[in-house]
């Protein structure tokens, strides 16, 4: 299945007021769910001294970068700096904001403006997320296909496989079924493990 939008993270691996790190293309991104669950992604530099904004905390609605404290809002543009409290930000001064929707328990992010809304995923579930050190390459090789959203066998199991490029390596997003019972959903965990070594052992050979 291709699609404009690129999967970036499960969405339970963004809980509500935090922050993480993640990639679209050759930028990075910092995820970030605000205190009412609203999901962002945003270029992960501060304006001010290009510190990670994934690296700083979540206050309501607002990102705000760890070093100095400069607060953005949901626009990205800058609402205060702790230094100069009763200065009102120059609407200059805002962080790169992508657009970003969740679906089917999947944090999503496009360039630009993205034809459609991100598959969707109905009567599957956020599974994990695999750090891969292969190109997506390799991934197509092992399941037979390319593509950001792969129907693919996890042992007897059909799962979805959420292909994200992150540089020379990989990110594997896997759902499983909705149907699964926790003991088939720890066996697949270890079968996605499993998979992760077994991938990497052949890129290296």
């Amino acid at each position: 299945m291709q699609t404009d939008w690129t999967p970036v993270a499960l969405s339970h691996d963004i809980p509500v007021a935090s922050a993480a790190p993640g990639r679209i293309g050759d930028t990075a991104l910092a995820i970030w769910r605000s205190a009412s669950g609203r999901i962002a992604a945003w270029s992960d530099r501060c304006p001010h001294r290009g510190m990670r904004l994934s690296h700083g905390y979540v206050r309501g609605e607002r990102l705000s970068c760890i070093y100095h404290g400069w607060s953005y809002g949901e626009d990205g543009g800058c609402k205060r700096i702790p230094a100069h409290p009763d200065l009102t930000p120059p609407e200059s001064i805002r962080v790169p904001v992508f657009a970003c929707r969740e679906a089917s328990g999947v944090v999503w992010v496009a360039e630009g403006q993205p034809a459609g809304a991100p598959p969707d995923l109905a009567g599957f579930r956020g599974l994990r997320s695999l750090h891969i050190a292969a190109a997506t390459g390799a991934i197509a090789e092992v399941f037979g296909g390319d593509g950001p959203v792969l129907r693919v066998k996890l042992g007897p199991v059909a799962v979805i496989a959420l292909v994200q490029a992150f540089g020379d390596e990989t990110m594997l997003h896997l759902m499983a079924p909705e149907s699964c019972d926790l003991a088939t959903l720890d066996a697949l965990s270890d079968a996605a493990e499993a998979l992760r070594r077994n991938i990497e052992a052949e890129a290296t050979a």
